[in-house]
């Protein structure tokens, strides 16, 4: 029999960058968010990644500074092309577009 938590217990909060530890599991990761295409999703996404490969080496590596980087990946934020497709590139990912 299952036992539901009690209103005492507290649920640990899930971090999904905990689980992005190799790069067939963030390819699969960030190809599900874009199949859904939901565009805030997308950025969140690559946020999560970011914070699982270190945000300080990922703005390194595009050219961005941390805190732009932090600014662009942030859930409101409305980043330009260049900067999704730098972090990309940073992220060691490339976006393909197939024939549907």
């Amino acid at each position: 029999m299952r036992k539901h938590p009690s209103k005492h217990e507290k649920l640990i909060p899930f971090d999904i960058a905990t689980i992005l530890d190799s790069d067939e599991a963030i390819a699969e990761y960030l190809s599900q968010v874009i199949e859904d295409g939901d565009s805030e999703e997308f950025i969140r996404a690559l946020g999560n990644i970011a914070k699982a490969r270190g945000m300080t080496e990922i703005a390194e590596k595009s050219g961005l500074g941390r805190e732009s980087l932090y600014k662009a990946l942030r859930p409101d934020a409305s980043p330009r092309f260049d900067t999704i497709r730098r972090v990309c590139l940073a992220l060691g990912v490339k976006l393909r577009a197939v024939a549907a």
